[in-house]
C-alpha cells in the first residue's frame, strides 16, 4: 500500500530534520508504517518478536526494514536484528543501533562501535506531553527552558527514552526517569550511574530524539 501523498511529504520533511541533527557517524532512516509491514520481518526476527498484536509486528517491520537499509549502505547484507529478552534489538558485530516507532511512523539509527558505542532514538507526535505524563517524567534538575514551551514535556519523554535505549546496552542497569537528568539546553543528559550522554532531536514534523555515547567518552 502506497502511503498517501501528505504521509510521503511527511516521511521525507522528517527525513531531513533528522539527517540535520545526527552525527556524521550516524545513520539514520524514518518510514511511515504501511499494512503489511510485518512482512519485512525476516523469519528469525518475526520468531524472536512475541507481540502477537497485527499493529506492532507491523511496526517492528517498519523499522527493521529501515534498519537493514541503513546496514546494507556499509555493507552489511541479509542479517536478522532479533529482539533480545530484554527487548532491545541486537545488532551485528561492529555496529550499535536502535529502533522506535509511534503510531505511524518508525524510526532506526545505525553506527560503528569504533566511532559510537552506544544510541538511542525515540520518536514522538509533535504534540503536548499530557500533563499526568509529564509528572511521571520531569525532575526539577531537568532543563528545558532552550525549547518551545508547548513541546518541552514531549521532547523530554522522548529524551529519556532515547537515554535509557543508549545507555541500558552498556550499563545493564534499570533506570527510571527520575534515574536520567536532561539538560535540553546543553545537549547532554545523565544517569544515576553518571554516565553522560549527548543528545540532539528535532520537532517536525514529529518529536525525534538521538541518544548517544562517543567512543571514549563516560
Amino acid at each position: 500500500m502506497t502511503p498517501p501523498p501528505e504521509s510521503a511529504l511527511a516521511q521525507t520533511s522528517l527525513l531531513r530534520a533528522m539527517a540535520a541533527i545526527a552525527p556524521g557517524s550516524v545513520r539514520i532512516g524514518c518510514r511511515v508504517i504501511r499494512d503489511a509491514d510485518e512482512a519485512h520481518l525476516l523469519p528469525e526476527e518475526a520468531r524472536s518478536i512475541p507481540a502477537r498484536q497485527q499493529a506492532m509486528r507491523r511496526a517492528s517491520g517498519a523499522a527493521r526494514w529501515i534498519a537493514h537499509g541503513l546496514l546494507a549502505e556499509l555493507g552489511i547484507n541479509d542479517v536478522a536484528i532479533l529482539r533480545a529478552p530484554s527487548g532491545a534489538p541486537v545488532w551485528p558485530d561492529g555496529m550499535t543501533g536502535s529502533l522506535a516507532h509511534d503510531d505511524e511512523m518508525a524510526v532506526a539509527a545505525v553506527a560503528p562501535v569504533d566511532r559510537i558505542a552506544s544510541l538511542g532514538i525515540d520518536v514522538e507526535p509533535a504534540q503536548p506531553l499530557p500533563d499526568d505524563i509529564l509528572a511521571l517524567v520531569a525532575i526539577p534538575a531537568d532543563r528545558t527552558d532552550a525549547v518551545d514551551r508547548q513541546l518541552a514535556g514531549r521532547i523530554l519523554f522522548s529524551a529519556k527514552e532515547a537515554v535509557y535505549k543508549a545507555v541500558y546496552p552498556l550499563d545493564r542497569e534499570v533506570l527510571g526517569y527520575e534515574d536520567i537528568t536532561v539538560d535540553l539546553d546543553a545537549g547532554h543528559a545523565t544517569t544515576k550511574t553518571g554516565r553522560r550522554v549527548s543528545l540532539a532531536y528535532c520537532t517536525g514534523p514529529r518529536v525525534v530524539v538521538l541518544a548517544f555515547v562517543e567512543r571514549g567518552a563516560g
